[in-house]
């Protein structure tokens, strides 16, 4: 997740060194908005966007405050520890508010406290090269929403109800949304609508309707 022509930025592109945070502009690179050193950045002193960095991103509208700067920079920042040449849980986890909780919509799972631990290394496992561009981002107060593709080879197995599904090698190119709402810093829900139909097609797997009409 071309809008923009080429200036579709991965979830590794963003990069600008802000503090602890890092945000880099490659478009051929994957989501870079982010550092190592951002496990110590807290919320409370989160960096700031300049105009040449936010030239770079595709944004639907470039007149942002500062406190939108701000909100977007921690988001982008948590795209960059999805990314699966450096996944940072605890950076992820962090980003958090006590109560926050990311909704994974599509089959209708949430994750909480500790198990906001669990989301990086489930893509990470089935995807290790893993990455997301970002096609086309909107920034409105505390509420930040992307359209984007979640890209990577199909290495790890996965498992399914019927067993589990070996890895062979697929490229996926999945059409994603993400609906990010922040509060003083932190975000307090992450709601993700991911193509899983195109994932499961792209990956070798096929929906076994006829068995679900045989039942009938």
């Amino acid at each position: 997740m071309k809008l923009l022509s080429r200036k579709s930025i991965t979830a590794a592109t963003a990069v600008a060194v802000l503090g602890g945070l890092s945000i880099a502009a490659a478009p051929t690179q994957a989501a870079s908005p982010a550092h190592s050193s951002a496990t110590a950045q807290s919320s409370t002193t989160a960096p700031d966007l300049t105009p040449r960095q936010l030239a770079k991103l595709p944004l639907t509208d470039r007149h942002l405050t500062k406190h939108e700067r701000r909100n977007l920079a921690i988001v982008l920042r948590d795209y960059y520890v999805a990314e699966g040449d450096h996944i940072d849980v605890p950076t992820f986890v962090n980003s958090f508010t006590k109560d926050g909780v990311f909704n994974d919509m599509v089959p209708g799972v949430a994750y909480r406290g500790e198990a906001l631990g669990n989301v990086l290394p489930y893509m990470a496992n089935l995807f290790p090269d893993v990455h997301r561009e970002l096609k086309r981002i909107t920034v409105n107060g505390d509420t930040i929403s992307i359209e984007l593709s979640i890209q990577g080879t199909f290495e790890g197995p996965l498992q399914s109800p019927a067993g589990t599904v070996k890895p062979n090698g697929a490229k996926i190119d999945v059409p994603t949304a993400d609906f990010w709402y922040l509060r003083n810093g932190k975000v307090e829900k992450f709601n993700c609508f991911v193509g899983y139909s195109t994932m499961y097609q792209q990956m070798g797997v096929n929906i076994d309707w006829a068995s679900a009409v045989n039942k009938h």
